[in-house]
């Protein structure tokens, strides 16, 4: 009898012993599990996306300060990325990548090159459009900014360095952002990532975890580590339509500095407005327009001429050749009062060279 406890008692031991081990066991497959769900999304976004980015390299005439003339023609190297966007070879990169480029050339995923030419570029948002002619190419699927999400999974693809194709992964650390362009004016809607970018980024892709474009790579900040920005992909499906059809981005300003905010929900039910977030003014230029018309910092943009702006990108897509000089009706909601104003947008001052 007490043998059969005692072995009773042992095979509860031995029970307990599986039990943890199969503990155990369901923890590590688990931490597999989740590690492999990760890194499967960050290698099926970059096989999506791959064949689309290209590496670009130009060459630059170099304008001497010396008073003594150059002997013989100075020319400059660099180098960028980009991505193709058309089936019919449309490249998307930055500006400060091809301007006054003397000649432009691709390299695609497979080793191919080509000479490019460029379409049109725009200072002012730091974006370009280059176009190649070429077989078989496989252009990006572009996404929707409005459907970013601070702390999502984003990778950005591009050749830092010339070291061609690197991925590096992270996470949208904030939207919103603004940052000055080259030619002195400040892009808004800017997105912020901790995903690595170094010199030869620019141009390159951000993608969310589905392979969709949702930024091109312009910018980061030098003494700092995981601050590096992209321009949103609404802006640049904007900017590349206009330089597609007219070689260059002709607009209107109204001189103010923005960022996007949600609305108070009875804000939006007592007014009945069509929108629940709006712009936020957080300062002007000297004499800009909007100062003139009346806005004021913090006051939050609902409308312009009819159009409803529940964010920076609509306002600078109403913000066209053709309202210049024309008086618009602006909306805005200050404090708790609904109040129109009138602007006269001004034509873009282009910064000299």
């Amino acid at each position: 009898m007490l043998q059969e406890v005692e072995f009773l008692s042992d095979e509860r031991s031995d029970s307990n012993d599986a039990g943890r081990d199969n503990d155990r066991t369901t923890q590590v497959r688990t931490d597999d599990e989740l590690l492999d769900s990760y890194s499967r999304a960050v290698i099926a976004a970059a096989e999506r996306v791959s064949p689309s980015v290209v590496y670009i390299e130009i060459e630059q005439p170099v304008r001497s300060r010396r008073r003594v003339p150059a002997r013989g023609p100075q020319e400059a190297r660099g180098s960028g990325s980009g991505f193709i966007f058309t089936p019919d070879g449309f490249i998307l990169t930055n500006s400060h990548v091809v301007h006054d480029a003397k000649r432009i050339e691709v390299t695609v995923l497979d080793g191919r090159k080509y000479q490019a030419d460029l379409i049109g570029d725009d200072p002012d948002t730091d974006l370009a459009v280059i176009r190649i002619n070429a077989p078989n190419l496989v252009p990006a699927q572009l996404g929707d900014t409005q459907q970013i999400r601070v702390g999502q999974l984003v990778l950005a693809i591009g050749n830092p360095y010339g070291f061609q194709y690197s991925v590096t992964a992270g996470v949208v650390s904030a939207l919103g952002r603004s940052l000055r362009s080259q030619s002195g004016r400040l892009m808004d809607a800017v997105i912020q990532t901790d995903a690595a970018l170094n010199p030869g980024n620019s141009g390159g892709p951000l993608v969310n975890s589905r392979g969709e474009v949702i930024g091109v790579n312009t910018a980061m900040i030098l003494p700092a580590q995981g601050i590096c920005f992209a321009t949103s992909i609404d802006t640049a499906k904007f900017v590349a339509s206009r330089l597609i059809r007219d070689g260059k981005v002709s607009r209107s300003y109204i001189g103010l500095a923005g960022q996007n905010v949600p609305l108070p929900r009875r804000i939006v039910r007592y007014y009945d407005l069509p929108v629940e977030s709006g712009i936020l003014v957080v300062s002007f230029e000297e004499n800009s327009p909007a100062r003139k018309g009346g806005v004021r910092e913090g006051d939050i943009i609902v409308r312009f001429d009819d159009h409803p702006t529940q964010g920076i990108d609509d306002l600078h897509k109403l913000l066209t050749d053709e309202r210049i000089g024309q008086k618009s009706s602006l909306v805005v909601i200050r404090g708790t009062n609904k109040i129109s104003l009138e602007v006269v947008p001004q034509e873009t001052r282009i910064a000299a060279n």
